[in-house]
């Protein structure tokens, strides 16, 4: 009797998900495991990280936090994931991307493959020679600030 895993991850996808992130560099996380230690016993990370998304039972761990200057003083939080969850992160973008990026609006451009913040100027500025109006919202107070009584 062959027993099934409940999601059907490749393992050459998995592969090619720690080849990017290797490519990729940065620092280790909570459990100090960098990318040179990784290196050592990956087949065995891989396997056992595989192991765990197959049956659904993989649990990322918790972000370290490094906070770094910012330019105008004071400090940004930065949270740092383990190589492994990094590994799977990438592995999951690399299942979903695909299928989810044609459902996107064409004028969508952030965190999108092959679009930048220099398409999304290029498009406002054509459309600035197209159009004699421009509307600026914000999103982050727009729902706090519209009328609630008079929509319908």
């Amino acid at each position: 009797m062959i027993k099934t895993k409940p999601f059907s991850i490749s393992k050459l996808l998995l592969q090619e998900a720690y080849v990017r992130v290797k490519a990729n560099g940065g620092t280790a996380g909570v459990d100090e495991l960098n990318l040179f230690k990784y290196e050592q016993d990956h087949r065995n990370h891989l396997y056992r990280l595989w192991n765990q998304m197959s049956s659904g039972s993989y649990m990322p761990l918790p972000v370290l936090l490094v906070e770094i200057p910012k330019k105008g003083g004071g400090l940004r939080p930065l949270g740092i994931p383990t190589v492994t969850d990094r590994i799977a992160q990438t592995t999951v973008t690399m299942i979903l991307e695909p299928m989810l990026d044609k459902i996107f609006h064409k004028d969508s451009y952030g965190y999108r493959p092959n679009k930048s913040a220099k398409d999304d100027i290029g498009t406002a500025r054509a459309r600035c020679w197209k159009h004699d109006w421009v509307l600026d919202v914000d999103i982050k107070g727009f729902f706090d600030n519209i009328p609630h009584d008079s929509v319908e």
